[in-house]
């Protein structure tokens, strides 16, 4: 009997352990709520949490297993790689009144979005007093992130926009003329120079930003295995993400990082 008791509690103990995160769900504006994941390592006092926006619709249908759509994402599919003993990650799935159609431009750029990110900073600063917290998007996450970083000031401790979408098309807005000069955060750029995503400038057309902010420049990774912007590919540093990631969180602990990869 006592080694059966043993051996529940033991299990009880792993299943805990090996937990994915914690889904966490606020409420935000009237009859809306917005949930995330929280990955933080049992044990740990993170001095960084970064908080995630993937690309697409942003819909990521979360579980406290982790994100069940839009897997292949650079950021998504990166999370354990993002959490150490130093650094926190939590994914933000799109809001309870969009679970159906997905954030689109015109959301991530406006108001509504902007109140739904600042609870799920407000939350973090409580659950994680010290840490610094950094908005971190990919694709069109970017969008989230650089208009969240703009509208939250110094609420936030930094920015990080990857495979940042510069070029309006008729499919959305991206970020051509977007001034970075308004967030008043520290701000990381992280570009691939063969992204092959048509939203996505050219590397050689990304010359203006290199002299205000600081970017990273990834080249070389392993052969595409989805289309050029989606995230098994060189637009989701398909082979270099945990070089990717180790630059990023080098950069939020004040660290010295690369400026190229490989």
């Amino acid at each position: 009997m006592v080694e059966r008791l043993l051996c529940a509690a033991a299990l009880a103990c792993l299943a805990l352990a090996s937990r994915a995160a914690d889904l966490v769900t606020l409420p935000t504006r009237p009859d809306v709520t917005q949930s995330y994941l929280l990955y933080v390592k049992p044990g740990s006092s993170p001095k960084a949490v970064a908080i995630l926006f993937a690309g697409g619709d942003g819909n990521l249908r979360l579980t406290d297993r982790g994100a069940t759509n839009l897997r292949g994402n650079f950021l998504v599919r990166s999370v354990d790689l993002l959490r150490d003993d130093e650094v926190a990650a939590a994914i933000v799935d799109a809001p309870s009144d969009l679970l159906q159609t997905g954030m689109g431009d015109g959301f991530r750029t406006g108001g509504d979005h902007v109140k739904d990110i600042g609870a799920v900073v407000a939350d973090l600063r409580k659950r994680l007093p010290g840490a610094r917290v950094f908005l971190v998007g990919t694709s069109k996450g970017t969008l989230s992130a650089a208009y969240g970083a703009r509208a939250l000031g110094d609420r936030i401790d930094g920015v990080v926009l990857t495979s940042t979408v510069f070029t309006a098309t008729r499919m959305g807005m991206g970020l051509a003329g977007f001034d970075f000069r308004d967030i008043k955060a520290p701000l990381l750029f992280v570009h691939h120079v063969n992204d092959g995503c048509e939203v996505c400038c050219a590397y050689r057309e990304t010359r203006w930003i290199r002299g205000d902010f600081p970017v990273i420049s990834v080249e070389g990774g392993d052969a595409p295995r989805s289309g050029p912007c989606d995230g098994l590919s060189a637009h989701g540093y398909i082979g270099l993400e945990g070089r990717v990631v180790e630059a990023i969180k080098g950069w939020m602990l004040g660290r010295p990082y690369p400026r190229s990869i490989p």
